[in-house]
């Protein structure tokens, strides 16, 4: 898919930059690096990793799934996202911004992107899981128009992602999609 989105320095990424947004992903989400923005799980998650470069690569070869990059003009990879199609609806995962960029409007700018590209798609909403004691990060989602579902899913262990410091479980949250040309 060759899909034009309206900020320049949005763009799908390509498999050639999985080394950097693995990197992006676990500065962003795990370990002291982390500590920098507001989106950290350290306290809730032990260890270094939220990923690897195989599970990236597996995630972007998924049919259906797609990771946006967001680019600084010196190309450096400092914001991302992972959108998967299900049906009507889009799932948004993996959403990182540089620790010490946080703040900023990137990742606004990373969700209008995800809109637009759901629009194309035709889809009619897009969701995701939080951890549900993140309420700083789930306030921000509702102020950019996610709701509560009021679906909760478990939040297993998976060897990978780090161990839980504490039972952790995600709630769903969604935007519902209006197509402004219907």
């Amino acid at each position: 898919m060759n899909f034009q989105f309206s900020n320049v320095q949005i763009s799908l990424a390509q498999l050639k930059d999985i080394a950097a947004i693995t990197q992006l992903l676990n500065s962003a989400y795990r370990g002291e690096s982390s500590r920098k923005g507001w989106t950290t799980e350290a306290d809730l998650i032990g260890g270094e990793l939220r990923t690897d470069e195989k599970n990236l690569q597996q995630v972007m070869e998924q049919a259906g799934s797609v990771v946006l990059k967001y680019s600084t003009n010196k190309d450096e990879i400092i914001g991302c996202v992972n959108l998967q199609q299900h049906g009507k609806k889009l799932y948004l995962g993996m959403f990182s911004v540089s620790p010490e960029l946080q703040g900023g409007g990137i990742g606004r700018q990373l969700l209008q992107a995800a809109e637009e590209y759901a629009f194309s798609l035709h889809c009619t909403a897009i969701y995701m899981s939080v951890i549900s004691v993140r309420q700083e990060l789930i306030d921000w989602y509702i102020r950019n128009g996610y709701r509560d579902t009021g679906e909760r899913k478990a939040f297993p262990e998976d060897g990978l992602t780090g161990k839980h410091l504490q039972p952790l479980e995600f709630i769903i949250l969604e935007k519902q999609l209006v197509d402004i040309l219907s």
